[in-house]
């Protein structure tokens, strides 16, 4: 495995969020959402790097007025799989949430999504409600939060 860099995404790396955002089902970010959230002052794309590759990324918005950060899209190629990558984009994020003033974090997760769900728990997230056919292909999903730690 190549060292992994996180950074802040670039419009440059659109092909590649495109390019990592068709290996997954439904609910896909179109590059029109992409280049909207590089511009937003109010989110935070970085990107997973190694080898020259976007292995991962993670999308987090911050609400004006919010104490609440909300993790939009976190996503880890399948060749990146089983690496720890999820748990360094989402202490990425969480880090990020902070830094900005959040005291809390919430996400959305398909239920369906047995890896996410296990990162999520594993990392001090409680499941706050459950949203059925939440997904434009009818799956359901799950609500999770957490308070930051030194926020």
């Amino acid at each position: 495995m190549p060292t992994v860099q996180l950074r802040d995404a670039r419009p440059a790396d659109l092909p590649a969020l495109l390019a990592l955002e068709a290996g997954f089902p439904g609910d896909r970010l179109s590059a029109r959402q992409f280049r909207h959230h590089l511009a937003n002052p109010r989110a935070r794309l970085r990107i997973a790097e190694g080898g020259g590759a976007v292995l991962g990324y993670h999308l987090l918005l911050l609400r004006r007025g919010s104490g609440q950060a909300r993790l939009y899209s976190i996503a880890v190629n399948e060749s990146a799989r089983g690496l720890g990558l999820g748990r360094r984009l989402l202490a990425d994020a969480e880090a990020q949430a902070r830094a900005a003033g959040r005291h809390g974090l919430r996400l959305e997760v398909r239920q369906d999504n047995a890896a996410a769900n296990a990162l999520y728990l594993a990392a001090g997230y409680r499941r706050l409600a459950a949203l059925p056919a939440y997904y434009d292909d009818g799956a359901d999903g799950w609500r999770y939060g957490r308070e930051l730690p030194g926020a």
